[in-house]
């Protein structure tokens, strides 16, 4: 079964192992590690030095689309050199160790910040810098400011929120007309969504109809009740409190349906898969994958107990590097993506960005076909869950891998769904511990 956790927008760098100790690669003509093979910063000081971990901005001239010619002609003055973790040699310690400590980074906010961000010694309180050019972050989408204020001890901003990747619920209008179902709506409950699920799920000679697939470990690490799968005061997992079986065994009945197993998200363009809930950005892929595939989108289920909410923020963030000699610069750069008339750039090629006022919304996917005639708004409906409250200080990180909750414990072990939460829970706590011995 297609279980494994990815992050997309969903980040899967956590897999990726930091290359310390390495021998540095050939740097090609025009890579910033050409330029610079001493510690400290030596770069002109009308250079911004920008570093992006994929999958933002997944390629150069992705970057420079949607970015570059845009930061070029707002800012003739400066110029700028661009790198992107995208290879062995293009890592946070390779850059460190040849002296090229950027000076912004674009990054998710999960495990990368405490591996990369913290562990390197690279974060910087922007807080000043926010007062300085006024720069009003109420603006900015609360969720998304949320998540970075928890991972920010004592009113600190060590970033600002930049895009996400949100996830919605995609429908095929031919399974629906087939078994005459009305067609989803923006705001259903998980209730509702389940009963429909039963009624799209069929078995016609050879051809199953799954009524109903969502991506467990997504589910659980972006949950809409807020839960973190850590304590927040002790170096410990916690997945015992009553919300984690509630979310479980909501979505553990739409695989109890009779045929309706979990098979992969990723199956909803082959074309016999009723609804899914994924990522805003598959509208795209899926769409080229199958042009015949006639869907459309609403906004993903909530809680009947939580209206509207759906799940927490999959963001990336602007960093600027305490290394930086030019950090106004660098702020009045991140300002300017963060202003409007950017994020209606962004959104036109389909990206959701932190600031989401009327006209960002009007243009989202205005630049591309595949989201003519589909409903964009269903990506803005509702408001996000809030991340968990920030942990203690000084408490173990570990990445708990809250998908194996149901894979394999529940889908292939058939444990229960509490048992499955304390075989996660105490296999965490063992890791936390392992962790702090070694850090010692």
């Amino acid at each position: 079964m297609a279980t494994r956790l990815f992050r997309t927008s969903i980040y899967t760098l956590s897999a990726l192992a930091v290359l310390t100790g390495c021998t540095m690669p050939a740097a090609a003509p025009g890579d910033p590690l050409a330029d610079k093979q001493s510690p400290g910063p030596s770069s002109p000081d009308n250079e911004i030095f920008i570093y992006t971990v994929y999958p933002v901005f997944g390629k150069e001239d992705v970057w420079e689309k949607q970015v570059g010619q845009f930061l070029k002609k707002k800012f003739p003055e400066l110029t700028f050199k661009h790198a992107q973790w995208d290879n062995p040699g293009r890592q946070y310690q390779d850059l460190i160790a040849a002296g090229t400590v950027p000076d912004i980074i674009f990054d998710n906010p999960g495990m990368n910040y405490q591996r990369y961000i913290l562990k390197n010694d690279l974060q910087y309180d922007m807080s000043d810098l926010i007062k300085k050019y006024n720069f009003d972050t109420s603006q900015l989408n609360p969720a998304f400011m949320a998540q970075i204020q928890r991972l920010s001890p004592e009113g600190k901003m060590y970033g600002l929120p930049f895009m996400s990747g949100e996830f919605v619920l995609f429908y095929n209008k031919d399974i629906f007309d087939k078994f005459g179902v009305d067609y989803p709506k923006d705001g259903m409950t998980y209730d509702e969504i389940y009963e429909m699920a039963k009624k799209l799920t069929r078995v016609e000679g050879e051809r199953t109809y799954k009524g109903y697939q969502q991506h467990p470990g997504l589910y659980m690490t972006y949950n809409q009740l807020s839960l973190s799968p850590l304590s927040l005061t002790e170096d410990k997992a916690d997945l015992s409190s009553p919300g984690w079986k509630k979310l479980v065994d909501n979505l553990r009945r739409f695989y109890e349906i009779p045929a309706n197993q979990f098979t992969s998200v990723d199956d909803f363009p082959k074309g016999n898969m009723a609804m899914t809930v994924h990522v805003s950005g598959k509208i795209v892929q899926w769409y080229e994958q199958n042009k015949n595939l006639n869907f459309d989108i609403a906004s993903m289920p909530s809680f009947a107990d939580a209206p509207g909410v759906k799940a927490q923020p999959n963001i990336n963030v602007a960093y600027i590097t305490k290394q930086s000699t030019k950090k106004d610069q660098a702020f009045q750069v991140i300002q300017y993506l963060l202003s409007e008339e950017m994020q209606i750039n962004y959104a036109k090629d389909g990206n959701i960005g932190a600031l989401q006022t009327p006209k960002v919304q009007e243009a989202f996917g205005k630049n591309l076909p595949q989201m003519q005639g589909k409903h964009a708004q269903a990506i803005f409906y509702g408001k996000n869950a809030m991340p968990p409250a920030a942990r203690a200080p000084g408490l173990t990180y570990i990445d708990v891998p809250v998908h194996n909750v149901f894979q394999p414990l529940i889908f292939s072990e058939s444990k229960d769904s509490v048992t499955a939460l304390r075989m996660v829970e105490e296999a965490a706590t063992k890791a936390i511990q392992t962790e702090k011995a070694a850090s010692q």
